[in-house]
């Protein structure tokens, strides 16, 4: 009995800084699953390059063939491989670590890695072999290789055995009684984004199944039924995101600036409204099919899935509301924004924070409720609108949020200091402002109705002439611009991860305060969260007067911009 008591107790590490009890297990899975994401993450951004200075057409870099090859890469790699693995890391992080947990089973942990690496290396060689030419889509009759589907099974198979471990790790610390009081919020969002992985994943194996079964000439396979249930894996897999980057975002801002949670059962409630309610989103793919009725179309892109809408507003107020609230319980109580300007800005974990909120709500939500509402879907279906708006919400948002909170887990996890120091502080502003940059000139392409799939925007050697407004040349220079500094700043986060992790100096919390390089200010200082009541009482009493004026500006924002694209669709229709 004291042999297994011991041997229990070799399996943890205490953090000097937060006073986790840390499974060693479940760690070494965090560090695996990120450095393997950093790989695709690179993957993704050298694919992004050929595409942009392609669909550049000043520059129109890439033939017809390694375009679609490109394009294929960069969307499994970014929206797939990179995201998932992260995930995991995240699952494995705000799980056993954040509940002071064991990780229960962790050999079977390291069997749904091998599976998930080999189905990511299998599905990579297959495209780069010219075997897998057929998009993230990859729509029939678009046929790959047999081998392509079945390393996207084996993938999707282990994603979903690490699904079943976050939930064996929070039953064993209920039982074990690892923590006191409710589940911590990250940790309930982190489940929000695994009961939703659970679902996501489980669309991919009724879809994919049937396709490597039909690569193989086996059974026939109906184009609609493929459409209808891979969306379900497609779109809801960026749904995983949405919950793990929210949670990110109350995680980042307890770290940064000691944020509080307003209001827990509201905030529970937003991350209960996703898991119900947000899947329903997949349906603004196939509202040009002709398989769904209308009745199903106006239902999915309106009535409950508003509700998911009303999720993300929620997070969206309480996030900044939080970290308004952390700062002046911080005594930064001058004026309505002196919270906001006297704010860590050189912290890249922070300035990463706000970026992937602004980024995320500002353009991606205010863009992606409005083109997946039924009629104003028309003027934006396979138009450079949609890639605008999703390398906003994934790209802008979700990855930001990664890189941000990566800051967090190399001095944390990798018990390293975060390298080129002096560089990544501005790298979530070079990064952000990329995306930003080439989503816009993206958007307005497809506002004057540039197709998002094909590789040249003449279309030339076509039997009729494509010719769009003159200012489409100069926004494809916006575009092409905007993705030249994403992909800068991308490289240097991967490059400063890697010598970090790989090559680094070791974190020593004992000898941090004498020499601060490489250690976010967070770490140096962690935000205190115990106040004395007065000040409680006074802050509290002031409320968030600062977050209350951005939200209006926000909804103003929202007013008009949907009000735009309704104007734009009395045009189509010739009304007015």
């Amino acid at each position: 009995m004291n042999s297994v008591v011991e041997s229990l107790a070799s399996r943890f590490r205490t953090c000097p800084i937060t006073g986790l009890k840390v499974d060693k297990q479940a760690e070494a899975l965090v560090k695996v699953n990120a450095v393997v994401a950093i790989v695709c993450l690179l993957a993704g951004v050298i694919a992004a390059l050929g595409l942009v200075l392609t669909r550049w057409q000043a520059i129109h870099l890439l033939s017809p063939e390694m375009y679609y090859r490109f394009l294929t890469l960069h969307g499994l790699n970014m929206l797939i491989f990179f995201i998932i693995f992260f995930e995991m890391a995240v699952l494995y992080f705000a799980g056993p670590i954040l509940l002071n947990a064991r990780l229960p089973t962790p050999k079977l942990g390291w069997v749904a890695f091998a599976l998930m690496l080999i189905g990511a290396v299998m599905v990579n060689v297959m495209v780069l072999q010219g075997k897998a030419d057929v998009l993230f889509t990859s729509y029939p009759p678009l046929r790959a290789d047999p081998n392509y589907y079945l390393g996207i099974i084996l993938f999707a198979v282990g994603a979903l055995i690490v699904t079943y471990l976050f939930m064996a790790a929070i039953i064993v610390a209920k039982r074990e009684k690892t923590y006191s009081g409710s589940m911590p919020l990250v940790t309930f969002g982190a489940l929000t984004a695994n009961i939703i992985a659970i679902i996501t994943l489980l669309h991919g194996a009724m879809v994919y199944i049937p396709t490597y079964l039909w690569s193989l000439n086996l059974i026939p396979l109906n184009a609609e039924f493929y459409r209808l249930v891979f969306w379900g894996l497609g779109h809801s897999s960026q749904q995983i995101n949405v919950a793990a980057m929210v949670s990110i975002w109350y995680l980042l801002a307890g770290l940064t600036v000691g944020g509080v949670v307003l209001n827990e059962k509201i905030s529970r409630t937003a991350f209960v409204l996703y898991i119900l309610f947000i899947s329903m989103a997949s349906a603004h793919h196939l509202l040009v099919d002709p398989g769904m009725g209308p009745a199903w179309k106006v239902w999915n892109t309106s009535y409950a899935m508003y509700l998911a809408v009303l999720a993300s507003l929620i997070h969206g107020f309480t996030v900044p509301a939080g970290i308004e609230m952390g700062q002046r319980l911080r005594g930064f109580t001058g004026g309505t924004f002196e919270w906001l300007r006297k704010a860590p800005w050189g912290d890249p974990g922070f300035s990463g924070l706000i970026l992937s909120v602004i980024i995320f709500g500002f353009m991606g939500g205010i863009t992606g409720v409005t083109i997946g509402t039924e009629q104003i879907n028309i003027i934006a279906h396979n138009t450079m609108r949609i890639p605008g708006h999703f390398h906003v919400t994934v790209v802008g948002g979700t990855a930001l949020a990664f890189m941000a909170v990566t800051y967090y887990l190399i001095p944390l996890i990798f018990q390293k200091r975060v390298a080129l120091w002096p560089l990544v502080k501005y790298q979530p502003y070079l990064f952000g402002s990329g995306i930003a940059i080439m989503s816009i000139g993206m958007s307005f392409m497809g506002g004057f109705g540039v197709p998002r799939r094909h590789y040249d925007v003449t279309a030339n050697g076509a039997p009729f002439n494509l010719d769009f407004h003159p200012a489409v040349t100069l926004l494809q220079a916006v575009m092409g611009i905007g993705g030249i500094v994403a992909a800068t700043g991308a490289i240097l986060f991967i490059l400063s991860a890697v010598i970090s992790v790989f090559f680094g100096r070791p974190f020593d919390a004992a000898t941090m305060q004498s020499d601060p390089s490489g250690i976010p200010q967070g770490i140096l200082k962690l935000p205190a969260q115990a106040h004395s009541g007065s000040v409680v009482s006074r802050v509290h009493k002031a409320g968030t007067p600062g977050t209350v004026i951005l939200t209006f500006i926000f909804l103003l924002c929202f007013i008009v911009y949907y009000f735009i694209n309704w104007k734009l669709l009395s045009f189509l229709w010739k009304i007015g």
